[in-house]
Protein backbone atom coordinates (compact mmCIF):
# COMPACT_ATOMS: atom_id res chain seq x y z
CA UNK A 1 0.00 0.00 0.00
CA UNK A 2 1.38 3.50 -0.91
CA UNK A 3 2.80 5.32 2.07
CA UNK A 4 0.24 7.97 1.24
CA UNK A 5 -2.67 6.12 1.43
CA UNK A 6 -1.36 4.47 5.17
CA UNK A 7 -1.16 8.58 5.71
CA UNK A 8 -4.47 9.24 4.63
CA UNK A 9 -6.20 5.98 6.37
CA UNK A 10 -4.64 6.87 9.21
CA UNK A 11 -7.60 9.72 9.70
CA UNK A 12 -9.68 7.22 9.74
CA UNK A 13 -13.93 8.00 10.08
CA UNK A 14 -12.81 11.91 9.72
CA UNK A 15 -11.47 11.76 6.59
CA UNK A 16 -10.70 15.51 6.59
CA UNK A 17 -7.50 15.53 8.43
CA UNK A 18 -4.60 17.69 6.43
CA UNK A 19 -1.96 15.71 5.26
CA UNK A 20 1.13 16.74 5.38
CA UNK A 21 2.04 15.82 2.00
CA UNK A 22 2.41 17.73 -1.39
CA UNK A 23 -1.05 17.77 -3.48
CA UNK A 24 1.41 16.32 -6.33
CA UNK A 25 1.80 13.27 -4.50
CA UNK A 26 -1.93 12.33 -4.36
CA UNK A 27 -3.77 11.21 -8.26
CA UNK A 28 -5.96 13.28 -9.73
CA UNK A 29 -9.10 11.69 -8.06
CA UNK A 30 -7.64 12.01 -4.73
CA UNK A 31 -6.89 15.77 -5.39
CA UNK A 32 -10.47 16.07 -6.62
CA UNK A 33 -11.84 14.90 -4.07
CA UNK A 34 -10.21 15.12 -1.00
CA UNK A 35 -7.88 17.77 -1.71
CA UNK A 36 -9.60 20.57 -3.43
CA UNK A 37 -10.66 23.94 -1.50
CA UNK A 38 -14.31 23.54 -2.60
CA UNK A 39 -15.52 25.86 -0.30
CA UNK A 40 -13.05 28.72 -1.76
CA UNK A 41 -15.38 30.94 -3.77
CA UNK A 42 -18.38 31.04 -0.41
CA UNK A 43 -18.74 33.08 2.31
CA UNK A 44 -19.56 32.60 5.83
CA UNK A 45 -22.83 32.26 7.18
CA UNK A 46 -24.29 30.57 3.76
CA UNK A 47 -25.99 26.68 3.78
CA UNK A 48 -26.02 24.72 0.97
CA UNK A 49 -28.76 22.34 0.43
CA UNK A 50 -28.67 19.05 -0.42
CA UNK A 51 -31.95 16.16 -1.71
CA UNK A 52 -30.88 12.40 -0.78
CA UNK A 53 -32.99 9.64 -2.62
CA UNK A 54 -32.61 6.12 -1.64
CA UNK A 55 -34.19 3.50 -4.06
CA UNK A 56 -33.69 -0.57 -5.10
CA UNK A 57 -35.32 -3.44 -4.11
CA UNK A 58 -33.42 -4.45 -1.62
CA UNK A 59 -34.84 -2.43 0.98
CA UNK A 60 -37.57 0.58 1.25
CA UNK A 61 -36.57 3.73 -0.40
CA UNK A 62 -36.92 7.15 1.09
CA UNK A 63 -36.59 10.57 0.44
CA UNK A 64 -34.54 13.14 2.33
CA UNK A 65 -32.20 16.21 2.86
CA UNK A 66 -28.88 17.01 4.01
CA UNK A 67 -27.53 20.78 4.68
CA UNK A 68 -23.83 21.73 5.39
CA UNK A 69 -23.95 25.31 7.39
CA UNK A 70 -20.38 27.38 6.97
CA UNK A 71 -19.83 30.21 9.16
CA UNK A 72 -16.46 32.17 10.04
CA UNK A 73 -13.91 30.63 11.66
CA UNK A 74 -11.92 32.93 14.60
CA UNK A 75 -10.09 34.54 11.98
CA UNK A 76 -13.42 35.85 9.80
CA UNK A 77 -12.42 33.81 7.03
CA UNK A 78 -14.63 30.45 5.81
CA UNK A 79 -15.38 28.34 6.92
CA UNK A 80 -16.05 25.79 9.89
CA UNK A 81 -18.98 23.60 8.66
CA UNK A 82 -21.60 22.00 10.44
CA UNK A 83 -23.61 19.08 9.21
CA UNK A 84 -27.86 18.25 9.60
CA UNK A 85 -27.28 14.72 7.43
CA UNK A 86 -30.36 13.70 6.79
CA UNK A 87 -33.33 13.23 9.57
CA UNK A 88 -35.32 11.52 12.16
CA UNK A 89 -33.70 7.82 13.11
CA UNK A 90 -31.90 8.41 9.74
CA UNK A 91 -30.16 11.53 11.00
CA UNK A 92 -25.65 10.93 11.07
CA UNK A 93 -24.51 12.64 13.63
CA UNK A 94 -20.77 13.91 13.15
CA UNK A 95 -18.61 17.10 14.25
CA UNK A 96 -18.44 20.12 12.98
CA UNK A 97 -15.40 20.89 11.16
CA UNK A 98 -13.51 23.69 11.94
CA UNK A 99 -11.67 24.73 9.11
CA UNK A 100 -13.04 22.74 6.16
CA UNK A 101 -11.64 23.59 2.95
CA UNK A 102 -12.81 20.28 0.87
CA UNK A 103 -16.33 20.03 0.53
CA UNK A 104 -17.40 17.88 3.87
CA UNK A 105 -20.57 16.54 2.15
CA UNK A 106 -18.33 14.13 0.39
CA UNK A 107 -16.97 13.12 3.65
CA UNK A 108 -20.52 12.90 5.33
CA UNK A 109 -21.68 10.94 2.49
CA UNK A 110 -18.74 8.21 2.77
CA UNK A 111 -19.23 8.25 6.33
CA UNK A 112 -23.45 6.98 6.01
CA UNK A 113 -21.87 4.59 3.12
CA UNK A 114 -19.83 3.08 5.09
CA UNK A 115 -22.16 2.32 8.26
CA UNK A 116 -24.66 1.11 5.92
CA UNK A 117 -22.53 -1.50 4.32
CA UNK A 118 -21.01 -2.51 8.03
CA UNK A 119 -24.75 -2.50 9.01
CA UNK A 120 -25.86 -5.23 5.30
CA UNK A 121 -22.50 -7.24 5.20
CA UNK A 122 -21.20 -7.42 8.91
CA UNK A 123 -17.94 -6.58 7.47
CA UNK A 124 -15.67 -3.92 9.42
CA UNK A 125 -15.83 -0.27 8.97
CA UNK A 126 -12.48 0.67 8.06
CA UNK A 127 -12.53 -2.36 6.08
CA UNK A 128 -15.02 -0.38 3.86
CA UNK A 129 -13.34 2.98 3.91
CA UNK A 130 -9.79 1.26 3.05
CA UNK A 131 -11.36 -0.13 -0.26
CA UNK A 132 -13.01 3.21 -0.82
CA UNK A 133 -9.33 5.09 -0.91
CA UNK A 134 -7.30 2.39 -2.66
CA UNK A 135 -9.95 2.77 -5.24
CA UNK A 136 -9.73 6.38 -5.10
CA UNK A 137 -5.91 6.45 -5.25
CA UNK A 138 -5.51 3.30 -7.52
CA UNK A 139 -8.35 2.89 -10.09
CA UNK A 140 -10.63 5.96 -10.61
CA UNK A 141 -12.12 7.00 -13.79
CA UNK A 142 -12.14 10.58 -14.91
CA UNK A 143 -14.75 11.88 -17.18
CA UNK A 144 -15.67 15.58 -18.40
CA UNK A 145 -19.72 16.13 -18.79
CA UNK A 146 -21.79 18.82 -18.83
CA UNK A 147 -25.28 18.52 -16.87
CA UNK A 148 -27.99 20.74 -15.96
CA UNK A 149 -28.30 23.16 -12.71
CA UNK A 150 -30.23 25.69 -11.54
CA UNK A 151 -31.61 26.23 -15.16
CA UNK A 152 -28.42 26.02 -17.10
CA UNK A 153 -25.78 23.26 -18.48
CA UNK A 154 -22.49 23.31 -15.97
CA UNK A 155 -19.06 21.86 -16.66
CA UNK A 156 -18.10 18.79 -14.70
CA UNK A 157 -15.95 16.25 -14.06
CA UNK A 158 -17.61 13.01 -13.23
CA UNK A 159 -15.19 10.27 -10.91
CA UNK A 160 -16.27 6.92 -10.76
CA UNK A 161 -15.07 3.80 -8.48
CA UNK A 162 -16.06 0.04 -8.10
CA UNK A 163 -14.26 -0.94 -4.62
CA UNK A 164 -15.33 -3.92 -4.29
CA UNK A 165 -14.91 -5.66 -7.38
CA UNK A 166 -11.86 -7.11 -7.20
CA UNK A 167 -11.51 -7.45 -3.38
CA UNK A 168 -10.07 -10.46 -2.16
CA UNK A 169 -13.01 -11.30 0.65
CA UNK A 170 -16.08 -10.51 -1.88
CA UNK A 171 -17.25 -13.87 -0.90
CA UNK A 172 -18.85 -12.29 2.37
CA UNK A 173 -20.65 -10.11 0.23
CA UNK A 174 -21.17 -11.46 -3.14
CA UNK A 175 -24.42 -9.35 -3.54
CA UNK A 176 -22.76 -5.91 -3.22
CA UNK A 177 -19.60 -6.44 -5.21
CA UNK A 178 -21.11 -4.73 -8.45
CA UNK A 179 -21.24 -1.31 -6.26
CA UNK A 180 -20.73 1.91 -7.95
CA UNK A 181 -19.45 5.18 -7.21
CA UNK A 182 -20.04 8.22 -8.85
CA UNK A 183 -18.75 11.62 -7.45
CA UNK A 184 -20.09 14.45 -10.19
CA UNK A 185 -17.82 17.87 -9.03
CA UNK A 186 -18.27 21.24 -10.89
CA UNK A 187 -16.56 24.63 -9.96
CA UNK A 188 -19.81 26.31 -11.51
CA UNK A 189 -21.90 24.99 -8.28
CA UNK A 190 -21.65 26.02 -4.98
CA UNK A 191 -19.32 24.38 -3.03
CA UNK A 192 -17.77 21.96 -5.73
CA UNK A 193 -20.33 19.15 -5.50
CA UNK A 194 -23.26 18.56 -7.70
CA UNK A 195 -23.62 15.11 -6.81
CA UNK A 196 -22.54 11.73 -5.35
CA UNK A 197 -24.53 8.55 -6.23
CA UNK A 198 -23.67 4.93 -5.71
CA UNK A 199 -25.64 1.91 -7.45
CA UNK A 200 -25.92 -2.25 -7.04
CA UNK A 201 -27.01 -3.97 -10.04
CA UNK A 202 -29.36 -6.80 -10.03
CA UNK A 203 -28.55 -10.04 -10.57
CA UNK A 204 -30.42 -10.10 -13.58
CA UNK A 205 -29.88 -7.21 -16.54
CA UNK A 206 -32.43 -5.51 -17.22
CA UNK A 207 -34.30 -5.25 -13.83
CA UNK A 208 -34.04 -2.52 -11.15
CA UNK A 209 -30.75 -1.44 -9.30
CA UNK A 210 -30.81 -3.93 -6.32
CA UNK A 211 -29.84 -0.40 -4.01
CA UNK A 212 -29.30 3.20 -5.72
CA UNK A 213 -28.10 6.13 -3.54
CA UNK A 214 -28.25 9.59 -4.87
CA UNK A 215 -27.39 12.82 -3.16
CA UNK A 216 -27.82 15.88 -4.91
CA UNK A 217 -27.10 19.89 -4.75
CA UNK A 218 -30.26 21.68 -4.99
CA UNK A 219 -29.38 25.64 -3.75
CA UNK A 220 -27.66 27.64 -1.49
CA UNK A 221 -29.22 29.90 0.80
CA UNK A 222 -28.20 32.17 3.47
CA UNK A 223 -27.95 30.60 7.00
CA UNK A 224 -30.66 31.09 9.30
CA UNK A 225 -29.57 32.73 12.41
CA UNK A 226 -31.30 30.46 16.03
Amino acid sequence: MKPLLNLLLACAAAWACAPATAAAEFSAAEQALFVTNHLGALKPSTTLHYRFRKSGSLEPGFDDKAAIALSAQPDGKCCAAASEFLSGPRRLALPEIEAAQGNPVILYFLERDIREMERLTKGKANYFRKRIRMAVADAATIRDVTLPFDGRNVAAKEISITPYADDPLRARFEQLINKRYVFTLSDAVPGGVLSIRTQVDAATVGTPPLLAEEMALERQAPSVKP
